[in-house]
């Protein structure tokens, strides 16, 4: 089962209007998601959706500013140092509507994936940037100092170790 796959239950009512699905690795947040991922597929489709666009997830410009509802992201933002995602949030930002806007992320708790890693005997992912990386790390060095954002909905602990945020735009 896909990471999206198995926080559609809880994430994807927050999915409403016109909306990307940013990383989506061959399973969509929901049907009617614009599809976005690298020049060369992640991976087969997961669940018969199929990939709308491609490219790189930290430069947008063909996209208009406010053009979507929602911004959403699975298992992509912890493929990048601090700093970077400063930018590449700022840049989702820009791309949603200007009040209003969500930004739904499902991501991983570092501490808590590679304790997964070493007791199921899954390898762990290289791609991983900060050692650190977690909810409040990310809430604290990423999103406070992209703009005004108001947390909806919020999950620091989702098993087996994810996190969950919902951001709306001020």
């Amino acid at each position: 089962m896909s990471e999206t796959a198995a926080a559609r239950s809880v994430l994807a009512s927050y999915c409403t209007g016109m909306g990307i699905d940013i990383g989506f690795g061959g399973s969509a947040i929901t049907p009617t998601a614009i599809t976005f991922d690298q020049p060369r597929m992640y991976c087969p489709s997961l669940e018969g959706h199929r990939q709308h666009l491609r490219g790189d997830a930290t430069k947008l410009p063909f996209i208009c500013d406010g053009a979507f509802d929602y911004v959403y992201s699975s298992h992509l933002v912890e493929d990048f140092y601090y700093e970077e995602l400063i930018g590449i949030i700022t840049e989702w930002r820009r791309i949603l509507v200007p009040r209003g806007g969500v930004l739904i992320l499902n991501a991983p708790d570092q501490k808590r994936f590679l304790d997964h890693c070493e007791a199921t005997g899954q390898s762990i992912n290289a791609n991983h940037k900060e050692i650190d990386f977690s909810f409040r790390h990310f809430v604290d060095r990423v999103l406070s100092v992209t703009g005004a954002w108001t947390l909806v909905y919020e999950n620091p602990n989702v098993p087996p170790y994810s996190w969950h945020l919902v951001a709306r735009k001020m």
